[in-house]
């Protein structure tokens, strides 16, 4: 503490020791030995700056009537006691409610207490209420005596109820889950019946492990074009499968070229060095077929 808080606190002292009584003083300073000690709330023991009002309660046993409420005085050179009451909860318990305002602060963080003292009743019966230790601060301490105590809030933040998010979280992500398995197995059971019913998505699925210029490949793709026309498809016979399937149009020309380059394949000069591939042009059939299905 610097000289000047010091000579404040020297002060204080000299002064509430001239004005407070020689047996208020004892009484203060000294709680009676034998005194059983009483149920005390005590304040916080940290966060205060001059001027804060510090609340003690002390519970009061059945048919326990205090001598007299306690007065407004001060009590040490850091805080002074303010009027006192008695209040009722709602369980039929009576409390002693003191307040104490502290008059007192130096330039950095210093120890201070409320004292303790004995609450005598009108039957002669006492209750010994222990002290209570304080931390009081500077309202504006210096830069260097900032610390991470001073900090700290007064108390911990409330924590959320979050049980029922919890449980909301867990069955929308378990609702996720089952929507998500279930169009993947709608999904795989409507590509499994399409390689079953559609002529060309089962036509690609055998075409898999043979070659495009292999005779099978070209005869499964054959077979595809007569299963989606009701009947053989020849290259004289192409426009009843376009008007059967007018959704394969925009292959016209590929179609054409495949069914000429057969007809010379299999009745006529062999296949051409630039002969089309019968898988690519099942696949782009497919992807038709598959689109139109839709």
């Amino acid at each position: 503490m610097k000289p000047g808080g010091i000579f404040c606190a020297s002060a204080a002292l000299l002064f509430s020791a001239a004005t407070m009584p020689p047996a208020a003083l004892a009484l203060e300073q000294h709680a009676a030995r034998d005194a059983p000690p009483a149920t005390v709330a005590q304040p916080r023991t940290f966060g205060y700056v001059i001027g804060d009002v510090v609340t003690q309660r002390i519970l009061l046993p059945d048919r326990f009537e205090p001598v007299e409420l306690t007065t407004p005085q001060r009590v040490n050179v850091w805080v002074e006691r303010r009027a006192s009451r008695i209040e009722a909860t709602p369980d039929g318990r009576r409390w002693l409610v003191v307040d104490y305002q502290i008059t007192n602060a130096g330039q950095t963080l210093a120890a201070a207490s409320l004292p303790a003292w004995t609450l005598v009743s009108k039957d002669g019966a006492q209750l010994s209420v222990a002290a209570s230790p304080l931390r009081v601060g500077a309202l504006i301490p210096e830069r260097s005596s900032l610390s991470v105590e001073q900090l700290r809030p007064d108390r911990s933040a409330p924590l959320l109820p979050t049980a029922s998010i919890r449980t909301r979280l867990h069955l929308a992500l378990l609702a996720l889950a089952a929507t998500l398995i279930a169009w993947l197995a709608w999904a795989r059971w409507r590509e499994w019946r399409e390689r079953a019913s559609l002529p060309f998505a089962h036509a690609l699925q055998e075409m898999q492990h043979l070659g495009d210029d292999t005779p099978q490949a070209w005869q499964m793709l054959h077979r595809a074009f007569d299963q989606t026309a009701g009947r053989v498809v020849q290259l004289e016979t192409l426009p009843a499968l376009f008007q059967r399937a007018p959704h394969f149009r925009p292959l016209h020309a590929q179609i054409e070229r495949f069914f000429a380059q057969s007809n010379a394949r299999f009745f006529g000069t062999g296949l051409a060095e630039t002969s089309v591939s019968a898988r690519a042009l099942c696949r782009e059939l497919r992807r038709l077929e598959k689109r139109y299905a839709r």
